[in-house]
């Protein structure tokens, strides 16, 4: 049986939780019925993709939102994802992101081609927007473009117009680096004092973190102001914020954060590590781990964390219960 080619569309350059749930989705496919193509940006992600032979086409996908050539840059971008669908002999289009969807709905239209349009968030933008009709709008052209929707949850589902549409797949998440086996084999055992090591953290004090992006939405901040009470009562208690901005936002708030550190006389208590690229030595190195932000529609670390038999802290909203 000769695989079938799926083009996978991605618009980010960095690895976010998105991108690391559809490596894993590409990878573990039955090759014997499928081939799995990724059009994305040059990046991590186009590396990561190529690293485990994913065949991989360079594409220009630009921000949509506040853009004055939006007609086109559309027109542009879903012409090119269809040049390389019919290039590969695609039979199915797979966008992963929500500007990627925007451009394969187009492609989708003009190619008669079946598209999935995977759904990982709540809204077609990074939080709640200040027009709700136009997010309900998008949604139902995106609902009429689509063959499918792949919701990652069921709160993420609640929120999609095309019910009779939607699945919800949950992320999978990789057993070999995050799990209770791997946690406790001889090679990884020694990761956690070195992680402690590495960031001058003493071996004998409770390690209590968060692991995200360093977003308003993902709650360092009240991560920060949970610490302050924490520390009232267990004093030997240590904290580490492990996240920073892949996507290169800058908007101040990981100065924020500092400030806030600071004036609950933490500076010396919490660690903040950056970004890094593998946090599994992170989550091994805690002894709780905490979720303290928004609504999340899925929350990845969450079961990486208790997968790897650690106890999770979390507010009960979102996708967490």
């Amino acid at each position: 049986m000769t695989p079938k080619p799926i083009l996978f569309v991605d618009h980010a350059a960095a690895l976010g939780g998105a991108e690391k749930s559809l490596l894993l989705l590409m990878q573990h496919l039955d090759r014997q019925q499928w081939q799995p193509h990724l059009a994305c940006v040059e990046g991590e992600l186009r590396i990561a993709a190529t690293a485990v032979n994913i065949p991989t086409h360079p594409i220009t996908l630009p921000r949509l939102r506040k853009s004055t050539s939006f007609i086109k840059n559309l027109r542009q971008a879903a012409n090119d994802i269809a040049q390389i669908a019919q290039g590969i002999g695609a039979v199915l289009l797979h966008s992963n992101t929500i500007r990627a969807a925007m451009y394969t709905a187009v492609t989708a239209q003009t190619t008669k081609l079946p598209f999935i349009w995977h759904m990982r968030d709540f809204w077609l933008s990074e939080t709640i927007p200040n027009r709700l009709w136009l997010d309900r709008w998008g949604k139902r052209w995106l609902c009429n473009a689509a063959t499918v929707v792949i919701a990652n949850s069921h709160a993420v589902a609640a929120q999609i117009p095309c019910a009779q549409k939607v699945r919800v797949v949950h992320n999978g998440i990789d057993l070999e680096r995050f799990g209770e086996t791997s946690a406790l084999s001889a090679a990884e055992t020694a990761v956690s004092p070195t992680f402690r090591h590495q960031f001058n953290i003493p071996l004998d004090v409770p390690l209590v973190g968060t692991v995200g992006r360093l977003r308003p939405w993902k709650g360092q901040d009240r991560f920060i102001r949970i610490a302050a009470e924490i520390a009232k009562s267990i004093p030997s208690a240590h904290f580490v914020i492990v996240g920073g901005s892949p996507f290169q936002v800058n908007d101040g708030f990981e100065k924020k954060l500092h400030q806030l550190a600071a004036k609950h006389n933490l500076t010396n208590r919490i660690t903040f590590t950056g970004h890094l690229q593998d946090v599994g030595s992170a989550l091994r190195a805690l002894d709780i781990f905490v979720h303290a932000g928004a609504p999340e529609p899925f929350g990845l670390v969450n079961v990486e964390a208790m997968a790897m038999g650690k106890p999770v802290v979390a507010f009960a909203h979102g996708a967490l219960p």
